[in-house]
């Protein structure tokens, strides 16, 4: 089987949420039932969602997905980081679709070649794909509401500044003019106790809600605050602009203490809308 043919099976089904698909059907439906009825106005460019479990994040996930049952898109991009490997670059898996207990969602193979051309730091391949739960767990989600939909599942390896410049400048160039939506899928601080990680997430918070991309840089490499998808924030945060949106709004944040209880090592989840008001 070669690699453009294969399809990357469910990793974290059973996991990060229900394997059996009316489970995960049902889970979903909850989930978004509860989320706020408020719809932001203007044309929604991006998204930023977390990537626990659906016990612990789902809600503040579900506060961003709801937005999509009133639009449509063409094509889906998710920018995810790398837990489990680490390599030096931007990696767009090469297979055919990404598997769920929901069915399968198809890679964009145009636009995926669009993204590759001339380029030495977006490679396609499986680095970072394998294990990763940081793009299957929006999958779901986006299943439950858009149907078939098509997307490009990008994984970045390393997320020093020229790599996030770069991603976010040639996602720009190749989705203009497409019906497409950005994802940057994020969780915040780690294992801090509880006040710790209010303080840190409040500064990356604070630098989405501005839209202000070189601060929110700035600080992750100053270490002012932390997430773990810090750079594919950035990267959708700098290719949406690009693409006409001038604000974001905040949707729902909080930490798994707010869920377990257990405030002693937290981690943060955050969930926003990227839109163009103007």
């Amino acid at each position: 089987m070669t690699a453009s043919s294969t399809i990357r099976p469910p990793a974290v089904a059973g996991l990060f949420y229900p394997a059996q698909r009316e489970v995960l059907s049902q889970n979903i439906k909850q989930l978004l039932a509860a989320a706020p009825t408020d719809i932001p106005g203007g044309a929604l460019v991006a998204l930023v969602s977390p990537h626990a479990g659906y016990q612990y994040s789902g809600p503040t996930a579900a506060c961003a997905f709801s937005l999509l049952q009133s639009r449509r898109f063409d094509v889906v991009v998710i920018v995810s980081p790398s837990h489990r490997e680490y390599f030096d670059g931007i990696s767009i898996y090469d297979g055919k679709a990404y598997r769920t207990p929901l069915g399968d969602v198809m890679i964009d193979e145009e636009l995926r070649a669009r993204l590759l051309l001339d380029d030495t730091i977006i490679e396609s391949s499986q680095l970072g794909h394998g294990e990763e739960h940081a793009v299957e767990v929006q999958l779901p989600f986006l299943q439950s509401i858009m149907g078939e939909v098509s997307m490009v599942p990008i994984v970045m390896g390393d997320q020093r500044r020229e790599y996030c410049l770069h991603l976010g400048e040639k996602l720009a160039a190749v989705l203009k003019g497409r019906k497409a939506l950005l994802i940057a899928s994020t969780d915040l601080s780690h294992y801090h106790p509880h006040e710790i990680a209010r303080n840190l997430d409040r500064i990356f918070i604070d630098d989405v809600a501005a839209f202000d991309c070189e601060g929110l840089m700035r600080n992750l490499e100053l270490e002012r605050t932390e997430a773990c998808g810090g750079g594919p924030t950035v990267a959708v945060l700098l290719a949406s602009r690009s693409l006409g949106a001038d604000s974001v709004q905040v949707l729902h944040h909080c930490n798994s203490g707010d869920v377990t209880g257990e405030f002693n090592r937290v981690v943060g989840y955050l969930s926003a809308a990227v839109l163009q008001t103007n």
